[in-house]
């Protein structure tokens, strides 16, 4: 009897390897290494910069018996193939089980797929190619970069801060960002302003606002000189103009529009997207069906789409739609400022969207987690609207003359108003988006209006305004800062966000960075002693040189040599010329009940807190209660806020446990009309805010008992 060949193919995860199964005959027995094998060691710095910065690799503790499991299989298999993610860091695993396991790189085993179905693993197995070692290379130098920043600069932060601090090459970038939006924010000085709108009203018409324009209105003198004439004049039509917009729907996510769209709709951090994401790629049990990987890889820069995937695009728009909401469209990545924007190859990879388009989100409703299922839709939506036609809109500009010519008064003033009608929905019947131009979207549709039409004042509406100081970042906001300057890639927001709450130098309230005393202390010892390391464009232009080592153009060595020279310089410098920088912890009243000192409050990763001065000797620590200003609706305490074991904030009573009374919801300061408790503002699934009472026996929404 002749035995059948046997192939070993080695994947990361458990759960990718379970799915990968399914699609590969019996030949194949699939293993998962659980991520990386080898790394640099924790205990020194793992890398010969004397000796073209040669790393030391070592087998990360614990990850011995894998180790040996797999080199049994290695034995008996005919060939192993190394199927690890389609990026970086999977190049490089592949690279490391390669020596791991005694393999030759320079043969064809390395198999990349951008997306767990039959057809694409299947085909992938059918072209197998050897292990790019630009790539791994790439890899390579980022590593070895952040480990000479890392373990070179936190001991210095260490003797001349505070123990426990660390230095990161992309991480400090991200926290001066946060710093420096800080300070703006607090040497904002406001400025007064006003607009003047007017209520007008057509004959046999409803009447529509029109703003004043072309006037600045910087006091209120200014907008009573005009209050004083405008009664006394003339409103007329001076010009219609009636025009078509269009808007065209947004690309199909990559992963940091994904992890920007997942904050701003879901509430979701960049972590937390990640993470699931992860699980839709790698596999989601299906009932009957099995494993089976809803999206396609989720690291990723590119927006392009491959040709199967619009073609199954088109063919659910025209059933479901109709041929009118179709429109067939490839998109290029947009490049940040400091870097080629590409943390894969954009041939090999595509955008984030859903494998099998036929599987709807609601179908699956039912065996999806709720965040699985809320992510999974909006990338299935986001990647069908991607396809659909342009929404189109009426948009109407009427610019109109408010004038008086008499012997006493000769006054002139332009008003403007616009309006827009939806003509046609487009993508809009699938994913509404913010707007490019909210204001004339949002402005509803005009009366019917003809040039020199006469019309009446119904009312003055001037309103007092200052500007406002740049907001605070959001994870968003600040992921998007750093893809458009090039910094990072997007597989490493995630762990860049997590890193700067634990260890302190950022703090949260309300979804929003607030930069912490330590981090400004940090950013500018780094600022004055290596400015180059937190300059942003020097950051992005490091990138494009690991782009430069990915694509062959240099080496590794090179890029590291320039690097290292000058840094050690700024070191030894640093080493002797920077002081012991002292911060003090406030102090409280709050007696700690363990040693009887007064308790600090100290900065960690899900905001203040009180802590004993007394440690490592005396360890205790306990919330800092912030009070919200509402009153608990079951035992009249305060509200405070709080934070649960993963980080999200809620707000429960101050006399817990006692009582128990907790919302997820920010109390409003309008109290509910029927029994005086707090309100919360809540949003209806039809994306309408409500207001609903905090009280468990009242929960009347909108004042109205339900």
């Amino acid at each position: 009897m002749i035995s059948l060949p046997k192939y070993l193919v080695i994947v990361e995860s458990p759960a990718k390897a379970k799915t990968i199964a399914k699609y590969l005959g019996s030949k194949y027995f699939v293993k998962a290494s659980f991520g990386h094998l080898r790394d640099l060691p924790k205990s020194q710095l793992g890398v010969d910069v004397n000796n073209d910065f040669t790393p030391k690799y070592i087998t990360i503790r614990g990850k011995g018996d894998t180790v040996k499991e797999l080199r049994e299989a290695a034995k008996k298999a005919d060939k192993v193939f190394l199927a690890t993610d389609p990026d970086r860091e999977g190049e490089a695993i592949s690279w490391h089980l390669a020596h791991v396991l005694g393999l030759d790189s320079k043969q064809a085993l390395r198999v990349a797929f951008n997306e767990i179905t039959p057809r694409a693993v299947q085909n992938a197995f059918k072209q197998p190619r050897r292990i790019d070692e630009d790539l791994v290379n790439s890899q390579q130098a980022r590593r070895i970069l952040d480990r000479i920043v890392g373990y070179k600069l936190s001991p210095l932060l260490w003797a001349k801060v505070r123990k426990g601090l660390s230095a990161g090459r992309v991480q400090s970038v991200a926290v001066r960002l946060i710093v420096d939006r800080e300070r703006e924010i607090d040497a904002f000085v406001p400025a007064e302003y006003w607009t003047l709108s007017v209520s007008l009203k057509p004959a046999h018409e409803r009447s529509f606002l029109a703003k004043l324009a072309g006037v600045e209105l910087s006091n209120q003198a200014a907008v009573e000189q005009i209050l004083a004439v405008l009664p006394k004049l003339n409103f007329a039509v001076k010009s219609v103009k009636n025009l078509e917009k269009e808007r065209k729907p947004s690309p199909p996510f990559n992963t940091s529009s994904l992890q920007q769209e997942a904050a701003k709709r879901l509430g979701f951090t960049a972590k937390r997207t990640m993470r699931v994401a992860q699980t839709l790629y790698e596999g989601v049990e299906l009932g009957k069906e099995g494993a089976v990987g809803l999206i396609t890889y989720m690291r990723t820069d590119s927006t392009r789409l491959a040709a199967e995937a619009m073609s199954a695009a088109e063919s659910y728009i025209v059933t479901h739609f109709g041929p009118l909401y179709h429109t067939a469209r490839q998109y290029l990545a947009k490049r940040g400022t400091g870097a080629k924007s590409a943390d894969l190859t954009e041939d090999a990879h595509e955008a984030v969207r859903p494998s099998y388009v036929e599987r709807k989100p609601d179908d699956l409703k039912s065996v999806l987690t709720k965040e699985q299922y809320k992510l999974y839709k909006l990338i299935y939506d986001r990647f069908l609207a991607s396809q659909m036609a342009n929404a189109r809109f009426n948009s109407v500009q009427v610019e109109i003359v408010a004038s008086v010519k008499s012997a006493d008064l000769t006054s002139e003033y332009t008003f403007r108003a616009s309006g827009s009608r939806l003509i046609f929905p487009g993508f809009l019947a699938l994913y509404e988006e913010e707007s490019e131009d909210p204001e004339t979207d949002a402005a509803g549709e005009l009366p019917s209006l003809a040039t020199g039409q006469a019309l009446s004042l119904a009312k003055i509406l001037p309103k007092q305004h200052f500007t406002q100081p740049p907001p605070h970042f959001t994870e968003a906001s600040l992921i998007k800062t750093l893809e458009e300057a090039g910094i990072g890639r997007p597989s490493t927001y995630a762990p860049i966000i997590d890193t700067i709450q634990a260890r302190g130098y950022v703090g949260k309230e309300q979804k929003r960075f607030l930069a912490t005393e330590l981090g400004e202390v940090v950013v500018d010892i780094l600022t004055e002693h290596f400015p180059e390391l937190v300059e942003v464009q020097f950051t992005a232009v490091m990138e494009s040189k690991l782009d430069a080592i990915e694509n062959g153009q240099t080496t590794a060595t090179d890029v590291l040599r320039d690097f290292y020279a000058p840094f050690a310089e700024q070191l030894d410098r640093a080493q002797v010329g920077l002081e012991k920088v002292e911060i003090a912890d406030e102090q409280t009243e709050e007696i700690c009940v363990a040693c009887g000192r007064n308790m600090v409050i100290k900065s960690g990763r899900f905001g203040k807190f009180l802590a004993c001065p007394g440690f490592p000797a005396c360890r205790n620590t306990k919330p800092l209660l912030k009070h919200v200003g509402a009153s608990c609706p079951v035992c009249a305490g305060s509200i405070v806020e709080r934070r649960s074991k993963r980080g999200r904030l809620f707000f429960g009573c101050s006399n817990y446990p006692s009582c128990a009374f907790v919302v997820w919801n920010r109390p409003q300061e309008t109290p509910c009309s029927l029994c005086g408790a707090f309100t919360m503002e809540k949003k209806r699934t039809t994306g309408e805010a409500v207001h609903v009472c905090a009280n468990p026996a009242c929960g009347a929404i909108e004042g109205v008992k339900v």
